[in-house]
């Protein structure tokens, strides 16, 4: 039963585990029948390894490893005939030390390339597979005559294994990273637009309704984001999704966004319903606070909407302009508000909820723009009519498995 839950939960995994049986049953087939054996000998066994080592969930990470994997293993293979080759020339006492020179300078140059952060970000798979090629020829190459046939049938059987994985997992359901990006920062942004409006619902928070922590994931979202980006680069265009989509623009927004949590994360030690206000000008200031809190969600709920759709939204001046228009009058509020001194220690909740609003606010009006500018960037098509946040929206997707080792 377990098993069946846990199934259930993400039909994808389902799927996922018979494309990597249908990779790994056709590259096995170099193995079965003699005329393919015949044509790469025991080097085939290095179709079956690529696929299991390249094959993920995504296609953005399955093409990343993929092409990392050829690539270093077609550049690694020529520099590594190469050291062959000028150590061959040498005399035979000189000829195995000039190969572990070589070894010795491919290896610690490449290791230490690997520690840039945008290299290592996308490629320190494929450099890896540098350093691991690299070695075998050239050190195999000092007991092995055949050494152009050893690195021939090695490129072909990892060519083979990695167009395997990556047309397997292409062509049957394939899972776009690049889209569960999008969704996972739409569903962030719609968390916390529920969360403010909620807040700035009165009514409710007077009866007790408690609100959820959906925005709390908001905080713990950095790294996914940022390990989806680079695996979403590799991706083709696919569907809405045009080629060199602007997914830095996604970071952009979700950097914004876990800002406007820690924000409203502060706002859950203001929801004690029995907390009443002191006086009349607290129930102003409270009142204010409020609507505030209510306009922000407002604004987030049809940000997440318009861009969920892939649809232009309003300009950020007008989409703002309710929100801006009640921090305003939160600041009007408080500067006529007189505050008694001898009462001030029960007002400085009031006051510090005033401030972190208004810090939400400002935030609000920076995640608009960054919006509209990735509907520029990205060719949302524009919207007929208003979106509107009162609109159902689809549920999120299932949270996505990202390889560790990226691309």
């Amino acid at each position: 039963m377990r098993v069946k839950e846990f199934g259930e939960e993400d039909p994808r995994r389902v799927i996922h585990s018979f494309k990597v049986g249908l990779a790994l049953t056709m590259v096995s087939l170099f193995y079965y029948f003699k005329p393919l054996y015949d044509g790469f000998g025991v080097n085939a066994i290095w179709a079956v390894l690529t696929v299991v080592v390249v094959f993920e969930f995504s296609v953005g990470a399955t093409l990343g490893k993929g092409l990392n994997r050829m690539v270093a293993t077609f550049v690694a293979g020529g520099f590594g005939i190469g050291a062959h080759h000028l150590a061959s020339l040498s005399r035979p006492t000189g000829e195995p030390i000039l190969i572990a020179a070589f070894v010795f300078i491919i290896a610690a140059v490449v290791t230490f390339t690997r520690f840039f952060p945008k290299v290592k970000a996308r490629y320190d798979y494929g450099f890896n597979i540098f350093i691991l090629t690299f070695s075998l020829v050239s050190v195999s190459g000092y007991r092995d005559s055949q050494v152009w046939t050893m690195a021939h049938e090695r490129l072909s059987t990892i060519l083979v294994g990695s167009s395997t994985a990556v047309i397997v997992c292409v062509v049957v359901y394939p899972v776009w990273i690049g889209e569960e990006l999008h969704n996972l920062v739409v569903t962030n942004i719609e968390n916390l637009g529920e969360f403010l409006v909620g807040f700035g619902d009165a009514e409710s928070n007077n009866n007790g309704k408690t609100l959820g922590e959906d925005h709390k994931s908001v905080l713990a979202s950095k790294s996914n984001e940022e390990n989806m980006a680079n695996l979403a680069r590799w991706e083709p265009g696919h569907g809405r999704f045009r080629l060199q989509h602007p997914w830095k623009q996604y970071l952009k927004i979700g950097t914004l966004a876990r800002e406007c949590a820690y924000k409203v994360d502060a706002l859950s030690s203001y929801l004690n319903p029995h907390v009443q206000p002191v006086d009349e000008m607290g129930s102003r200031v409270e009142a204010a606070c409020r609507e505030l809190s209510t306009e922000c969600g407002r604004v987030l709920k049809e940000l997440a909407l318009a861009t969920r759709k892939m649809k232009r939204p309003k300009p950020a001046d007008a989409m703002v302009a309710s929100s801006r228009a009640a921090a305003d009058n939160l600041k009007l509020v408080l500067d006529t508000s007189k505050w008694d001194r001898q009462r001030l220690v029960e007002l400085v909740p009031i006051a510090a909820l005033a401030a972190v609003l208004l810090e939400i606010a400002e935030t609000t009006e920076r995640i608009a723009d960054a919006v509209v500018e990735l509907s520029s960037k990205a060719h949302f098509k524009s919207a007929d009519s208003a979106v509107s946040p009162e609109q159902p929206s689809p549920p999120p997707a299932a949270a996505l498995p990202v390889s560790s080792g990226g691309a």
